[in-house]
């Protein structure tokens, strides 16, 4: 639930519509130095006034930044890489580059490892939540009920596929993020005769929009926090620009499943419950709901296309649930649900019951930084790494749900006294590869960071881009810094405050930019390497991320493009056509 701070006041809100006095970036610009690559190369975006201080960039600087997302792209779209090996090499080139030309120290590399290291515990322990709640469900044989189930509400398949794709997932990424949700759905899909590839980029596409406000709006408050624009000016912006991309998506993961055939006959369904999610969504964001727009939307949308099943033309013949020769009745189904029941219950009341919540929130976790500057004069000042609430966790929800189903489950019989091993095994193996990919790309994410090779790749977009494009590009550097770094979270913290500051430099409407930023950041983490390990992982395609890739690139650009090509209209509408 968002409690509305004094930036949310109406009155403050007011009195500040038009006029945004940002406090100075957060990433200091870049100084010129002494690398003999720095002066190599001619000067051909030129010098720009960033918030008073005068910035010198060079197209070589430019390029050399770009290096090492240049070379996991290549490397897993060319090559075919697994996302483990190109991450490896992306971290070297990040060194190299760090060392030779952007003035990087072994002291400064050493403290951005280690806090590469905290930023991956942090979602390790998501990742192996995850993963153990995958391999109890497939132990218990959770996973084939479901896949068994969904029939029963309607023998549709493009109804099926938006249930499970679409809004299964995104409910889940509202209550845990992280991950979690294509983990759980797509070895449902495969369970139901599903190619793998095909669906890791359903699921994938249809959860995209929920990371935004997903994990309760993390990544949507970091963005607030490091740019100080209020949120409730920001929120309808985001709502507005996610529903638009609602039927996109909806059209692509019915196609990718159906055919063409199979998007007509589904489209008044998409239509539907796009409508109804997003006006859910539109409502929350207004009234300052944002940590339930995605929980939110879900449901509604759950609920739509539940009643769309009672028409004829999307109900069809049901058909029973068979557990071996037997039918399974309604209370086997509960307890073969029992996992998903618990993760729901303890994910609300953990998250909702306030009393409980601040309880649990007494103890946190946090780290000191020392300021560190590079040999150029990029400074990383002293800084705290993120606080962590242990008890209220989405790792530690996952794991509580867990144990309890475990209880339950072994208590009706569906887990044997050989059951943990083979849980723990399977999930043991499984982790190794996705742990290591996670750490690797942290630890080139903050290389890049502390060394100013992101700032630049901001800087760059952003200065030579005029106002009129400037709108459309800003969603592809929400993309890039959310490849980069996996998450949502990062990618607004890393670029909230260049792009209002740019913005507020080329006149444009602050929040519009910084709600583009947010569904760009948003579509672009589903796409980078460590979630396509876990998901990979999860339908034994471990290190084939390389193919899910190129699919999922070549698709999951589309809903892109359309938040973008919507967010230049708007600008220039709000401009006044100039």
């Amino acid at each position: 639930m968002r409690i509305l701070c004094e930036h949310d006041d109406p009155a403050y809100i007011e009195k500040n519509k038009t006029l945004f006095s940002l406090p100075p970036p957060l990433i200091p610009p870049l100084k010129r130095g002494s690398s003999i690559l720095w002066n190599a190369i001619s000067p051909v975006f030129g010098v720009v006034t960033y918030n008073k201080t005068p910035m010198e960039l060079t197209l070589g600087s430019w390029l050399l930044s770009f290096l090492p997302i240049l070379t996991v792209i290549l490397l897993m779209l060319l090559f075919k890489w697994g996302a483990l090996r190109a991450s490896a090499m992306s971290w070297l080139v990040a060194l190299a580059v760090s060392l030779i030309a952007f003035g990087g120290s072994w002291l400064l590399l050493a403290w951005s490892q280690v806090k590469a290291l905290v930023l991956a515990a942090n979602l390790l322990v998501i990742v192996w939540g995850a993963l153990l709640l995958y391999s109890l469900a497939s132990e218990a044989g959770t996973l084939r009920t479901i896949s068994l189930f969904i029939p029963r509400l309607s023998n549709d398949r493009s109804i099926q596929l938006l249930l499970i794709a679409c809004l299964l997932t995104s409910f889940l990424q509202g209550m845990g993020g992280f991950g979690v949700a294509v983990a759980v759905a797509a070895p449902i899909l495969v369970g139901m005769g599903y190619d793998p590839i095909l669906s890791i980029v359903m699921t994938t596409m249809g959860h995209a929009w929920a990371v935004a406000f997903g994990g309760m709006a993390s990544a949507f408050e970091s963005l607030i926090a490091v740019t100080h624009v209020p949120g409730m000016l920001i929120a309808p912006y985001a709502a507005v620009l996610f529903a638009i991309s609602f039927v996109p998506t909806g059209v692509i993961i019915t196609l990718l499943g159906t055919g063409w055939k199979g998007v007509r006959h589904a489209f008044p369904a998409i239509f539907a419950v796009s409508l109804t999610m997003g006006a859910t969504l539109y409502i929350l964001n207004t009234n300052g709901f944002w940590s339930l727009s995605t929980i939110g939307p879900s449901l509604v949308g759950i609920a739509t296309l539940v009643l769309l099943t009672r028409l004829p033309g999307y109900r069809g013949a049901k058909t029973a649930i068979l557990n071996g020769d037997q039918e399974l009745n309604t209370r086997d189904l509960v307890v073969h649900l029992t996992p998903y029941i618990f993760l729901v219950i303890i994910g609300f009341s953990v998250a909702l019951i306030k009393p409980l919540n601040a309880f649990l929130n007494q103890v946190s976790i946090s780290l000191k930084y020392p300021e560190i500057a590079s040999g150029l004069g990029f400074i990383t000042p002293a800084e705290s790494s993120p606080v962590i609430h242990p008890f209220t966790h989405p790792g530690m929800v996952l794991l509580v749900t867990v144990l309890l189903s475990s209880i339950v489950l072994k208590h009706e019989g569906m887990l044997s006294r050989t059951s943990p091993r083979r849980i723990l095994s399977l999930t043991s193996h499984n982790v190794v590869d996705a742990s290591l990919g996670m750490i690797v790309m942290a630890g080139v994410s903050t290389i890049m960071t502390h060394v100013g090779m992101t700032s630049t790749l901001a800087q760059g977009i952003a200065v030579t881009v005029s106002g009129v494009i400037y709108p459309v590009v800003v969603p592809f550097v929400g993309v890039i810094g959310a490849f980069l770094t996996g998450t949502n979270n990062n990618s607004n913290i890393l670029f909230g405050a260049l792009q209002a500051e740019a913005a507020s430099l080329l006149k444009l409407n602050v929040p519009l930019i910084l709600a583009a930023q947010n569904a760009g950041g948003s579509m672009g983490s589903v796409m980078s390497p460590t979630k396509l390990i876990v998901s990979c992982i999860t339908v034994g395609l471990g290190g084939q991320e390389g193919k899910v890739l190129r699919k999922l690139i070549g698709y999951g650009l589309i809903p892109i493009t359309v938040i973008a090509i919507a967010t230049g209209i708007w600008s220039w509408l709000l401009t006044g056509g100039a």
